[in-house]
């Protein structure tokens, strides 16, 4: 059968009818190979869902043979569009000379190396010149080369293909006014959307603050409902950060911006403990919670927990091993083929999710590791066969107390970053803190039941920063509402959190009036009977969302509904996605007039938004929220040194380098420079 010779079956199960199973990310497509192709390729085309888990090695050779084959189409139409092709003009305002000036005038590169000879346009057809085109104008303005990774990338070379030959891009005042302008009015017309929903769900006030370079105190605010977060505006608060009168106007402000009727909860991070901004917004906004943000909480937990002795010399024995690696290029190759391309180090959203994160794929490589230690390539290699880094890798390899150390680290911190992916999604996740944790730290008693004292260390270590840091009466009242907490014969929690469940509810009730029948509320609501009883209601306690469910079957307890639905609408964590605070810090540079400083904010506005949206975009993809695509090429994990050269950077990857390998944010700040303004402001 002709279909069953296509090369990229290798990469898919056949299923029956027409079906097929992606082998990445087991997604089961309708229309056979074709999709598949396009699945693989990440192109947005045919209506396809992009695979999340495809290595770029093979998203490269599909999107190859996607090209070929439309190539050929092309081809086989040419006699008819030749005729047409010689009779039509240049566009207006484009001599026959300037439509070829890409062929004839030396490119940005020849004229700073003149004696570099360029590759004959003539002997290229035009899909080769095309990418050398893109080629050059990533190379000639300093993109970084993730940008071709984005959706938005495809979609834009789609718009101008359409267009066709002689299509002249929007100038760069059209794009900084016109097009800038445009599309900040879109932006903030589908916040004015979301801002519907608040009446019914309120809005979670995020403040994220970072310290910059220069030291200065950067508060960055967003708002966040169900249906998305957008990013409102970021602040410079240096001069008075440790002035509570001050940064209380300043959150007064912003509270005022969303309405203090719409807002549940503000989520701050540790930085705000000591400034009395929390005891001002509790004292001045009686129904507004002031929040921990979880996913700090947890970068600490996990923070204490590498701290351990026995868990940092594992970390450090890991560290030999991948420093190795990735410093030497044909180790690196080596490491690749063995291992079908895959990665040993993973760079989360912080330093010890990114060292729990490598530790973990290691130990999932120990059988690969282990064979290329001990294959002919390495063997026979004398570069580095008896080298003393060489030596001590292979007998961490050998060393049976290195793995058990790596099984057991693994296992302590896994239920640790199951919570963090549950609260760091962007998803509402206050129903299920509570439960979330209580679940990790069971899992620690079960891991460390023949030994006690090490299962004091880690659960001291987890209530220390449960208590301290994360402890909220708003995390055990949305708990107590949580249908799959509440009807949960299993969950033994739910007697201590009823008072903070009621303190909850004296706040966002503070009149008799309002309170008048909620005692009966409760009792119908833990009872289950009304519609909470109802066959439908029972069915989607653990199906649908807490919010959801109290929407579709709260009716019976229409107080206790409203309260429910605002409760389980919220947000417990600060962090979204990789941020580029480049960006922030231009927008607060002394140096700009205020017509640059203007156009920054929205400029920053959007991209910000955008980013966002994407992330909405994308959740029902299998993607990983606590995990970054690019390594971190400068951690500790592959940095031998601690000023290295720039050729020492390039020199280690030889064969192995590509664009999966490259860290973005670590490449921005290398090549393009603390001066190099952001969008040419």
């Amino acid at each position: 059968m002709v279909r069953e010779k296509d090369i990229c079956w290798e990469y898919a199960e056949k299923l029956d009818g027409n079906k097929v199973k992606c082998k990445f990310c087991q997604r089961v497509l309708n229309g056979g190979i074709s999709r598949l192709k396009h699945h693989l390729s990440r192109l947005p085309s045919k209506g396809v869902n992009p695979c999340s888990k495809v290595r770029d090695d093979v998203t490269d050779k599909v999107r190859t043979i996607i090209a070929s084959k439309e190539e050929v189409k092309e081809t086989s139409s040419s006699g008819k569009k030749q005729k047409f092709v010689e009779v039509k003009s240049p566009p207006v305002n484009v001599s026959p000379v300037k439509a070829l000036m890409s062929m004839e005038t030396p490119s940005p590169i020849q004229k700073v190396y003149p004696n570099v000879t360029p590759m004959a346009p003539s002997s290229m057809n035009n899909q080769e010149n095309a990418e050398r085109s893109i080629a050059l104008f990533f190379l000639e303005n300093k993109i970084d080369f993730s940008i071709a990774r984005t959706s938005s990338y495809q979609l834009m070379i789609d718009a101008i293909t359409k267009c066709g030959p002689g299509f002249t891009g929007p100038s760069a005042e059209t794009l900084k006014t016109t097009w800038l302008e445009r599309v900040k009015t879109e932006m903030s017309l589908q916040s004015k959307d979301i801002e519907k929903e608040w009446t019914t769900t309120g809005c979670t006030i995020i403040a994220d603050t970072w310290t910059d370079n220069k030291s200065r105190a950067l508060i960055n605010f967003l708002v966040s409902s169900p249906s998305r977060t957008f990013f409102h505006k970021s602040v410079d608060a240096s001069a008075y950060f440790k002035n509570t009168k001050c940064l209380a106007e300043l959150f007064d402000s912003v509270i005022q911006d969303f309405g203090p009727e719409n807002v549940v909860q503000i989520i701050m991070d540790s930085r705000f403990n000591y400034t009395g901004v929390a005891n001002h917004i509790l004292t001045n906004y009686t129904t507004i919670f002031v929040s921990p943000c979880a996913s700090q909480c947890l970068n600490l937990i996990l923070e204490e927990f590498s701290k351990v002795d026995w868990v940092n010399r594992c970390f450090l024995q890991a560290q030999t091993i991948s420093k190795f690696i990735y410093n030497n290029a044909s180790m690196l190759d080596l490491m690749k083929r063995l291992t079908g391309g895959q990665d040993l180090i993973r760079t989360g959203i912080t330093k010890s999710v990114s060292s729990f994160l490598s530790l973990q794929t290691i130990l999932k490589q120990r059988s690969r590791l282990k064979h290329m230690f001990n294959s002919p390539e390495f063997c026979t290699n004398s570069s580095y066969a008896n080298k003393t880094q060489s030596i001590s890798c292979i007998s961490i390899i050998e060393d049976n107390d290195f793995w058990r150390a790596a099984e057991e680290s693994v296992a302590i911190s896994e239920p640790f970053l199951k919570v963090l992916r549950e609260v760091s999604g962007g998803k509402p996740a206050v129903g299920s803190i509570y439960e979330l944790m209580t679940q990790a730290k069971e899992s620690i008693r079960t891991y460390y039941i023949m030994d006690e004292n090490k299962c004091k260390v880690f659960l001291d270590i987890v209530d220390r920063k449960w208590r301290d840091q994360l402890h909220s009466p708003l995390h055990a009242a949305a708990a107590f509402l949580n249908p799959s907490i509440q009807y949960n014969p299993e969950i033994k929690f739910l007697t201590s959190i009823k008072e903070d469940f009621f303190k909850v509810l004296e706040k966002l009730l503070p009149s008799p009036e309002m309170r008048r029948d909620i005692t009966n509320q409760i009792f119908t609501f833990t009872k289950a009977t009304g519609m909470f009883g109802c066959s439908l209601a029972m069915e989607a306690r653990d199906l649908v969302s807490p919010g959801l469910w109290w929407e579709q079957y709260g009716d019976s307890a229409p107080v206790l509904q409203r309260v429910a639905i605002r409760i389980l609408s919220q947000v417990c964590s600060t962090f979204t996605f990789e941020k580029h605070w480049s960006a922030f810090q231009q927008i607060h540079s002394e140096k700009r007039n205020k017509i640059d400083r203007e156009t920054l904010n929205d400029l920053v506005y959007i991209n910000y938004n955008l980013k966002l949206s994407k992330q909405t975009r994308n959740k029902s993809v299998e993607a990983d929220p606590i995990l970054f695509d690019d390594i971190d090429m400068t951690s500790e994990w592959v940095e031998e040194s601690d000023s290295p050269s720039p050729t020492q950077w390039i020199d280690r990857f030889g064969s192995a380098l590509d664009g999966s390998d490259l860290n973005t944010r670590q490449f921005n700040a290398a090549i393009f420079g603390s001066n190099d303004h952001i969008f040419g402001l």
